[in-house]
């Protein structure tokens, strides 16, 4: 799928996805703002935020106004944050477009954080991480951060802690999105049924009369491990959920698209190694899945899965078996290209709505990479070899580099431990 790039003199990027065999549309704004930009004092501002900005505007003064234009539209719209940055869309029939794009940018530049909001949205959110805290899955991997990063926002959660979502206040709002939400921390991806030119005109109208100004940075992740992490946590329930990770690459290496396919070979589908090995032959496990997690500056390739409490151990030392065989041994006849065919026909298969080529295209601009089309990231893959995926196992599956964080019943914790660590 084609694309359009452009930047503004004021820093702000635009990309249009022209798609004509498509109805609808994605109008798109993300900020180059996350949890990662944050100070421990108010880490969650940017989540926090995230759901102010639909609390009312100058121009639609209550979250009603704003949720009532969207529906009468026969309009879907959402928010997200993550550690990197915030987003914002709205998506429907492209007829609307205008109307989407007016909402949106509203949104985005004009929020009011209305102090009575505030304090609703207060308990909305402290109920929001009780539900995290509820979910073991999610919650192993926020523990698994903390166990990697430490002390640092790379291993903070993007929610942030409940005593600084009681104790944010609307100035700390007004300073963090003037901070932020600036121009050249701003990209808007516009998909679907589009003029080219016509979302340029739109883009001037809402956007042209803003100033440039500097732009703020993130500190730099510590990203160093000399010795195997371990973190177990006691928490009634029917079974434990654990991950093993790896420190891995960041985001727009070059070796990513070989340590995706190692990924794949793990547990890419239910051919994969350790999705027959856990589940089919040692019936262990419902789910078990692989996956390279990449940031700016540091990347975390994970394992995870979840296991009958009785048997954590031989799953972790099957896991590490599995990983040494690979290493030893190599890949099996046919498998690198049954695993590069499910990967790009997997992407092929997400890629198929206006939303998701917003997504695409935005998740590359603001990581600050060059951008990358379906038919570039399969020319990539396909030019990757056995040996480019062994040689990234080694480099990756060290024990000083193996961190385990597990949340589950009552179990023998040092018996785990010994089998992560041996």
């Amino acid at each position: 799928m084609k694309y359009n790039r452009k930047v503004y003199p004021n820093g702000l990027r635009l990309i249009t996805v022209p798609m004509k065999d498509t109805g609808t549309v994605t109008v798109m704004i993300l900020v180059e703002t996350g949890s990662k930009y944050e100070t421990k004092d108010i880490n969650g501002i940017s989540h926090f935020l995230e759901h102010m900005c639909f609390k009312g505007t100058v121009k639609r003064p209550t979250a009603y106004d704003i949720a009532h234009e969207l529906d009468g539209l026969g309009a879907q719209s959402n928010a997200f944050t993550s550690q990197e940055y915030t987003g914002y869309y709205a998506k429907g029939d492209a007829k609307h477009t205008e109307k989407y794009f007016d909402i949106i940018s509203d949104v985005y530049k004009n929020s009011t954080f209305p102090k009575e909001e505030i304090e609703k949205e207060r308990g909305v959110i402290i109920e929001e991480i009780n539900m995290y805290e509820d979910s073991p899955r999610r919650q192993v991997y926020d523990e698994l951060l903390k166990l990697v990063y430490g002390d640092q926002p790379a291993g903070w959660s993007v929610l942030g802690p409940k005593e600084n979502i009681r104790s944010i206040t609307r100035e700390d709002f007004i300073k963090y999105h003037k901070k932020h939400y600036t121009p050249g921390k701003t990209i808007i991806v516009v998909a679907g049924n589009i003029d080219n030119k016509k979302v340029d005109t739109l883009v001037k109208k809402e956007f042209g009369d803003i100033a440039k100004k500097s732009k703020s940075q993130k500190i730099k992740t510590k990203d160093i491990q000399n010795k195997p992490l371990f973190y177990y946590k006691e928490k009634k329930q029917d079974q434990t959920h654990m991950i093993i990770a790896f420190r891995s690459l960041a985001y727009g290496d070059k070796q990513n698209p070989a340590v995706n396919i190692l990924s794949g070979v793990l547990a890419g589908g239910m051919s994969s190694r350790l999705f027959q090995k856990l589940r089919e032959e040692m019936g262990v496990c419902y789910y078990v899945r692989s996956y390279n997690d990449t940031y700016t500056d540091h990347g975390l390739f994970t394992i995870s899965a979840g296991v009958d409490t009785k048997r954590v151990s031989e799953v972790v030392k099957t896991i590490k078996d599995e990983l040494k065989n690979l290493v030893d041994k190599g890949l099996r006849k046919g498998e690198l290209e049954r695993v590069k065919e499910y990967l790009l026909g997997n992407l092929k298969v997400e890629l198929e709505t206006s939303e998701s080529f917003a997504h695409f295209y935005a998740d590359q601009e603001i990581m600050n990479k060059p951008i990358n089309t379906i038919s570039d990231i399969e020319k990539k893959y396909r030019a990757v070899t056995e040996k480019d995926v062994i040689n990234m196992a080694k480099k990756l599956f060290k024990k000083d580099n193996s961190s385990l964080a597990i949340i589950g019943p009552k179990t023998d914790k040092e018996k785990i431990k010994k089998a992560f660590v041996q």
